[in-house]
């Protein structure tokens, strides 16, 4: 049944839902524990890259699992018991110096459970977000859960600096410490009944599971060719991620502030995406909606390796390709919008997690063969690359059964 206009912001627990995600958001993009190495520590560049491996490190080890505990568990409890614990991590740092006793180590420990915890909030959150919306607004909920992560991103990093340099950067571990705190208290505040879980004696074993929900993603031909195109929009993105830094400051001669606010113009265009999602949507259909805007995303990318001549030139084109965020805003949207409306609340939790670890293990797959490809071809080829596969990604989609999706399906399919 469809729900009044503007229902959503009828419904409080979903403005629950999305205040505690948008401050959990700002929290973590506020760059706590990378300022603190450099600015309290004086970290070199080896100390930042084993920061970010245990980071990245344990979504990639146990992110199946993380999927599995969510479908074996109520959500909301996950959610609150991750913002605490991270609330905890970070407020640990402002500890540690206060007792002249902070290091890398701490900070390597904080970035591996913080990382686990991240993981953990992802997936349940967006497996809970069914349980409190119908699936006719998965879509414009989605939207509005992505149009305040990207204006959290937008401000979070610069929010940080402002914050490390007018007070300090344990200030800032301070700060994220608090927004966590925050977070869990909106989501404690949800009063709507979670659905009961599948009681032990239905279920096979963990690892069980984890088979369960791999077979079912890759038996499924809507959620396998999704998960091709987020394991090539991961490779494509982790070959960018790697490169256009370097690429803008050394080869077109960029200053670093100068780059980052064109960088900056790609969150303002998210936000649109976001916001005009459910229109689009509407009108187009949730599969072509969803192929298209990463077909249209990954096409943008050519414009980076493209740029050269006078700054001015350079930077036209660059800003003219963050005109394009929108695009993969609005396929971000879709294809967990789909997820949502396609997969039982028993399974969801492992879906999410499955597709999610496949895309984040791609990152890391491009970003390392980033470094290869800048050898061997240049930096302008490699970013090339990287384009040619984000949009391959998207052109195998237009033969697969997401091209034909209209609508979110109903969610109340067998697990």
């Amino acid at each position: 049944m469809r729900t009044p206009k503007n229902g959503l912001w009828r419904n409080p627990d979903f403005l629950k839902l999305w205040s505690a995600q948008s401050v959990s958001v700002m929290g973590s993009v506020l760059g706590a524990l990378q300022f603190t190495a450099i600015l309290t520590l004086d970290a070199e560049p080896l100390h930042m890259s084993a920061l970010t491996a245990f980071g990245v490190a344990p979504a990639l080890v146990l992110g199946v699992f993380a999927g599995a505990w969510v479908d074996r568990l109520r959500r909301r409890p996950i959610l609150i018991a991750t913002d605490l614990v991270r609330m905890a991590l970070l407020g640990s740092i402002p500890v540690a110096w206060q007792l002249d006793s902070l290091s890398m180590e701490q900070l390597y420990v904080v970035a591996f459970f913080h990382g686990l915890m991240t993981m953990f909030f992802d997936v349940a959150y967006r497996s809970y977000l069914p349980s409190l919306v119908p699936s006719t607004d998965l879509v414009e909920a989605n939207s509005k859960l992505s149009a305040s992560a990207a204006v959290a991103e937008v401000g979070g990093f610069s929010l940080g600096g402002w914050l490390a340099q007018v007070f300090s950067a344990v200030a800032v571990a301070a700060v994220d410490a608090a927004s966590f705190f925050v977070s869990g208290l909106l989501l404690a505040w949800i009063r709507k009944p979670e659905p009961e879980p599948a009681s032990d004696g239905e279920r096979p074993g963990m690892v069980g599971e984890v088979v369960i929900g791999l077979r079912f993603v890759a038996g499924n031909p809507v959620l396998r060719a999704m998960g091709v195109s987020k394991a090539a929009m991961g490779v494509g993105g982790g070959i960018f991620s790697a490169l256009i830094v370097i690429y803008g400051i050394e080869t077109l001669g960029f200053q670093p502030g100068v780059l980052g606010t064109i960088f900056a113009i790609g969150g303002v265009s998210s936000i649109c995406g976001a916001m005009a999602a459910t229109r689009v949507t509407r009108r187009v259909g949730i599969g072509k909606t969803l192929v298209l805007g990463l077909i249209i995303f990954g096409a943008s990318g050519f414009l980076i390796p493209l740029a050269r001549g006078p700054l001015l030139v350079a930077g036209a084109l660059l800003a003219v390709q963050q005109l394009f965020d929108f695009a993969i805003a609005i396929y971000e949207i879709n294809q967990v919008s789909i997820r949502q409306g396609i997969v039982s609340s028993r399974m969801l939790g492992r879906v999410n997690a499955s597709i999610e670890v496949t895309s984040l293990g791609a990152r890391l797959m491009g970003a390392v063969a980033a470094g290869a490809l800048a050898e061997v071809v240049g930096l302008r080829w490699g970013l090339a690359v990287g384009a040619a596969v984000m949009m391959a990604g998207g052109l195998v989609l237009v033969r697969s059964a997401v091209w034909g999706v209209v609508s979110v399906p109903g969610s109340d399919r067998p697990g």
